[in-house]
């Protein structure tokens, strides 16, 4: 039985996500480079780490999801071979979780932002689940469709 990559990450989707991404980053980064340093300053010590902790996990997590996308991107334009999407280096990073009860206590902005990027590496860790998974050709007839759509 042969194998075959799972579906591929359609254009649109692709600049959708990545726009999103670089528009989250840079209202991420802007908050956290302004409003948030006034807002971290009303917190108390452990508020304060804390805070910055989230903050550096928002921001990675949204990197991951830029990184990967902008790998994708590259692919789809030729730039750079596809290769195991399987490889370490071609998987999404990964998330590091963040606390219901920590994010409870953070300012409304930077809870919204820290959602809004968990949400997006949600949405794009279950594109790359898809892309990265291998699905069996279940027949002959199924291993020649799939060489005709390649050869579109």
């Amino acid at each position: 039985m042969a194998v075959v990559r799972g579906p591929v990450l359609s254009d649109r989707v692709a600049e959708t996500l990545y726009t999103e991404a670089l528009l989250l980053a840079d209202e991420t980064h802007a908050y956290y480079d302004l409003a948030g340093r006034a807002e971290r300053q009303k917190l108390e010590p452990k508020e304060r780490v804390q805070f910055a902790c989230e903050a550096l996990k928002a921001t990675t997590r949204l990197m991951h999801v830029i990184a990967w996308l902008a790998t994708r991107r590259a692919i789809a334009a030729g730039e750079l071979a596809e290769g195991d999407p399987r490889a370490p280096e071609r998987r999404l990073g990964e998330s590091s979780p963040s606390d219901a009860n920590v994010l409870g206590a953070m300012p409304t902005a930077a809870r919204r932002l820290i959602l809004a990027g968990i949400d997006l590496h949600e949405r794009v860790g279950r594109v790359a689940a898809g892309i990265e998974a291998p699905i069996a050709a279940a027949s002959p007839a199924r291993a020649l469709l799939q060489r005709l759509e390649q050869s579109l």
